[in-house]
């Protein structure tokens, strides 16, 4: 059974959302300065490690999308960095996947939230941003 609260507020929710926050950036860090798999996606974990299937490709989209998501959240420009340069770096054989249902969580993860965030002036509008690494 949905039990509703009233007595909740933004304010009220702020210290586990900081909390959050401080978990997802540990994470993202953590699989940044582990994965070492060129070519493979991290999928499910094996002893607390990450590992790849050869079928789950759409997590690459969640991987470097978590990234760009992070700084949307916490203004904390190495996370969208991270996810910039690695969706430019990576993401591109996705755009052109034919037959597969998995463009959602490649293209709007990445560069639908990085087309986003220029839409709302949080990051300079940069045509090439699906392209290119260089930022002004």
């Amino acid at each position: 059974m949905v039990h509703l609260r009233s007595d909740l507020s933004p304010a009220a929710l702020a210290p586990k959302l900081r909390r959050l926050f401080e978990l997802s950036a540990a994470k993202i860090r953590s699989i940044e300065k582990s994965w070492s798999q060129p070519g493979a996606r991290p999928s499910s974990t094996v002893r607390g490690q990450y590992t790849s299937r050869g079928w789950t490709e759409w997590t690459q989209g969640f991987q470097f999308g978590a990234a760009i998501l992070q700084f949307d959240a916490t203004g904390e420009r190495e996370f969208l960095e991270i996810g910039r340069d690695r969706a430019v770096a990576l993401m591109a054989p996705h755009l052109t996947h034919t037959g597969v249902h998995d463009h959602g969580f490649n293209n709007i993860s990445t560069y639908g939230n990085l087309l986003r965030l220029m839409a709302e002036g949080r990051i300079p509008e940069n045509a090439w941003n699906a392209v290119t690494t260089s930022w002004p």
